[in-house]
């Protein structure tokens, strides 16, 4: 069973198609970006993902956020 914990921590992270709607690009640029390193992310299986808090930090040094 998943706790309420472990539900909120899944919500936490974004899948491709949701950070390229965000950044408003195609999905492809979001995989290069992160296959260079320049967007911080993590695999589960093949599957590449993306910490809200994480990616809330790069869009603000990139200054694409108000800090």
């Amino acid at each position: 069973m998943i706790s309420a914990e472990q539900m909120e921590n899944a919500k936490a992270v974004l899948t491709i198609g949701e950070v390229a709607e965000m950044l408003r690009v195609h999905p492809t640029t979001v995989y290069r970006l992160l296959k260079r390193g320049d967007i911080p992310g993590f695999k589960i299986g093949g599957n590449w993902r993306v910490s809200v808090n994480a990616l809330d930090r790069w869009m603000s040094e990139m200054g694409l956020l108000p800090r």
